[in-house]
């Protein structure tokens, strides 16, 4: 890779770690290729890219971050990064479910918000709800008074059909 390849590189994954809501770093040794192709499907699925990055680029285009010196400890071994740029639990909900599968994929650590957050936080991250979970859940709560005034307005209504009814079958009976 030459100079102008470099820095190609070095500024495609600053760009790339600017725009994301998160991004999962993994490490994916032991992992043969079906693993790796069926993860990547995984990932696109969702809408998250996957790419396998040298630790030392990934240093050079995040030198000027606060939390560089948090994430050199963990670009140590070969290095992979899922970066998700609108949901940030989807790529930490497909790789915890990726590891069950396969243990050999390993995370290390993810970087949120512009935070390093460790394993442990990113299982919490991927029990989460996701975007669209949580936009329902919220268009639920939107739509439950609207749809308790409609129910309040056709109650007169609806209880008038009912007293006819049992008015009828009572009739019926004699």
């Amino acid at each position: 890779m030459n100079k102008a390849q470099k820095t190609a590189e070095i500024a495609e994954i600053a760009d790339r770690f600017s725009r994301s809501a998160c991004a999962v770093v993994t490490d994916f040794r032991g992992l043969n290729v079906e693993s790796m192709t069926e993860l990547r499907n995984e990932f696109r699925k969702v809408g998250v890219e996957y790419k396998v990055v040298k630790n030392k680029l990934i240093g050079l285009a995040l030198n000027e971050e606060k939390y560089t010196s948090q994430l050199a400890p963990h670009l140590k071994e070969p290095t992979a990064i899922a970066w998700s740029y609108d949901d940030p639990a989807a790529p930490a909900k497909v790789v915890m479910a990726f590891a069950k599968k396969n243990a050999k994929l390993k995370v290390k650590c993810a970087i949120l918000d512009g935070q390093v957050i460790s394993e442990s936080d990113v299982d919490a991250l991927a029990k989460m709800p996701g975007k669209n979970e949580l936009l329902a859940s919220l268009l639920a709560t939107f739509m439950a008074p609207a749809t308790e005034f409609v129910r309040l307005l056709a109650a007169p209504a609806t209880n008038f059909v009912y007293l006819l009814d049992a008015r009828r079958r009572q009739l019926e009976e004699k």
